[in-house]
């Protein structure tokens, strides 16, 4: 997936919008870069970033300070505070919620167990879950947390990261075998990525869990990287299936996206 939207146009981030409040929105643009950045910047990185003066940056800097959405640390630069961390739970919770209307549409037509899932940091967590009727199927906890490598959610999310990204992600987490089928190695996953860009869905083909398959679809410009997906037994899940199946995704995840996207003027 593409960089977060705080990346996007400068100009249009150091001036709010009609009746937008100025400050707020350059508080919220350097958090966004802070959190761009890994986590961690110095005043300096975020004016030249930004393009705000460093006396504009260091007063909001100190206001998220106070408030705990941002530290400073023993070497004087700043890290995201802890307070987001509950801000981030109660987003994830109620994305889930958003989404599950909308998986549930994926079970009814698909007959597979559906999933949403977010790249936090180095992994995948699922928020979200509808499971198959079938008495056979597959199940995942939502809030767990898998590497990418070895997941169609993980490939749907990272197919459009720039590879040296990708490589350096992946030497962060390690490639271990979930399975025989596994990949394993930076090139092989980054060469599974190129097909995700050909084909525009990704496959985990008994990679994570011998005989199940999964199909995945990133949300397209979603506020953060999401992706759905359905998983079922691979004797199921057939290639034949997967031709049905996948214009169904991407619908509802172009669905979804409006859904995620849309956001009403202040009353």
């Amino acid at each position: 997936m593409p960089p977060s939207t705080a990346s996007t146009t400068d100009a249009a981030k150091t001036s709010a919008p009609s009746g937008g409040v100025q400050s707020l929105e350059r508080a919220f643009d350097l958090l966004e870069r802070m959190a761009d950045a890994g986590g961690e910047v110095g005043l300096s990185e975020l004016s030249a970033s930004s393009g705000l003066p460093l006396p504009t940056i260091h007063r909001l800097m100190r206001t998220l300070v106070a408030c705990g959405y941002v530290r400073q640390q023993a070497n004087r630069r700043y890290a995201l505070g802890p307070r987001l961390i509950r801000l981030g739970e109660s987003a994830s919770r109620l994305l889930g919620t958003w989404a599950r209307p909308y998986l549930a549409r994926l079970v009814e037509e698909t007959g597979e167990t559906a999933n949403m899932a977010l790249l936090d940091g180095d992994e995948i967590v699922y928020v979200a879950q509808v499971p198959s009727k079938h008495s056979m199927r597959m199940f995942t906890e939502v809030g767990r947390r898998v590497l990418p490598h070895s997941t169609g959610v993980g490939k749907a999310l990272l197919a459009h990261t720039p590879a040296d990204e990708v490589r350096a992600l992946l030497a962060r987490t390690g490639m271990p075998a979930a399975t025989d089928k596994t990949i394993t190695t930076a090139d092989g996953f980054l060469t599974a990525l190129e097909e995700v860009r050909r084909l525009g869905y990704a496959i985990d083909d008994n990679e994570q869990e011998i005989g199940v398959r999964c199909l995945a679809v990133p949300v397209p410009d979603s506020p953060t990287a999401a992706a759905i997906s359905i998983s079922g037994p691979a004797g199921r899940v057939t290639e034949a299936a997967t031709d049905k199946i996948v214009p169904m995704l991407q619908q509802v995840a172009t669905e979804l996206s409006q859904v995620l996207a849309s956001s009403g003027p202040a009353a």
